[in-house]
């Protein structure tokens, strides 16, 4: 009997790399890293390895040379036509505490003339307020293709877009949540893909040590970023808290603190009613937490376009009194 050893699958040595041992496993490279997640989008492996590769790097904690590398080979794949876009804002943890009032510093910023594009990944986590479930509410664009998204951002200069509607692979393994009973870290690169190369990507890390590593990937890009540890892990200045400002631009980078806004914390309500968020944009009722999350998100976003701190506070509170309060 003639038996012949099968050829080792090309991707094998990906998951070898992450999983041999406490003494030979190593990160991968930043080309390794790029490689590996080309495969990925491409169809080139197995679901097996696909799981065992997902919950290596979740286990390890990937690290910003491999971030990088993952992101080229999403960003090599991206058939994006060239739209102007001032803010690239991801969001895909979904709400818990507090309701989503960084939409609504969004949609301020996009009727003061800042283009910003939205993308998000669906409700994969149970108890959570995803932003997909809430923008027809608002009034913000949900766009199936980049057609619709620049038709949107020409109309009202903001536009959002499932991450299944252009980068369907991606989505499918932030899908796995639920089969691997982990995140993966697809849901820490998606928001580092900043898909239109917009003049600034915001970020928010939850995890402590995480936020620096995303700032280094988004350097290692080439690419003017702001990434803080948000409210609920959302774009979102907590304003009850101390909030930490991990900055790059030009290759370079820089640090802030901003201080709580609010002398004692707020108690979070008892329930999440989305319908409070469009009363409060009418000004039909006053919420003191809302208020100031609202402003000081605004005011984030126009420092991580270059504007110093005093003066993006003054516009935050001079562009969310000239909001038009229709729907």
């Amino acid at each position: 009997m003639n038996l012949v050893t099968p050829p080792e699958h090309p991707f094998a040595q990906f998951v070898r790399i992450l999983g041999k041992g406490k003494r030979g496993a190593r990160n991968l490279t930043r080309e390794e890293a790029r490689e590996a997640m080309g495969m990925l989008l491409d169809g080139k492996v197995e679901d097996t390895q696909l799981g065992a590769f997902l919950m290596l790097l979740r286990h390890k904690e990937e690290s910003a040379e491999e971030m990088a590398g993952f992101a080229a080979a999403v960003r090599e794949r991206l058939q994006a036509p060239p739209i102007a876009v001032d803010l690239d804002w991801p969001s895909y943890a979904g709400k818990k505490r507090h309701l989503p009032w960084f939409l609504l510093a969004a949609k301020a910023l996009a009727q003061s003339g800042v283009r910003i594009l939205l993308h998000g990944g669906g409700a994969h986590t149970a108890g959570r307020l995803y932003s997909e479930q809430v923008l027809d509410l608002l009034g913000i664009p949900v766009c199936r293709n980049w057609a619709e998204v620049e038709q949107a951002l020409q109309r009202q200069q903001l536009a959002f877009i499932p991450l299944g509607d252009w980068m369907p692979q991606l989505q499918r393994m932030i899908d796995l949540r639920n089969t691997l009973g982990l995140r993966s870290p697809i849901h820490s690169l998606a928001r580092i893909l900043n898909p239109l190369s917009a003049r600034c990507g915001l970020q928010s890390i939850f995890h402590p040590g995480y936020q620096a590593v995303h700032r280094e990937a988004s350097r290692l890009l080439g690419d003017t970023a702001l990434v803080i540890k948000g409210e609920g892990g959302e774009i979102e200045i907590n304003p009850d808290a101390t909030s930490h400002l991990y900055g790059t631009a030009r290759g370079e980078t820089w640090d802030e603190d901003w201080p709580p806004l609010s002398p004692q914390r707020h108690v979070k309500p008892e329930s999440l009613e989305p319908t409070h968020l469009q009363a409060f944009w009418r000004g039909e009722a006053e919420d003191a937490y809302a208020r100031l999350a609202v402003l000081s998100s605004m005011a984030l976003a126009l420092r991580g376009l270059g504007m110093p701190r005093e003066e993006a506070f003054d516009q935050a509170q001079q562009r969310w009194a000239a909001r038009k309060i229709s729907k």
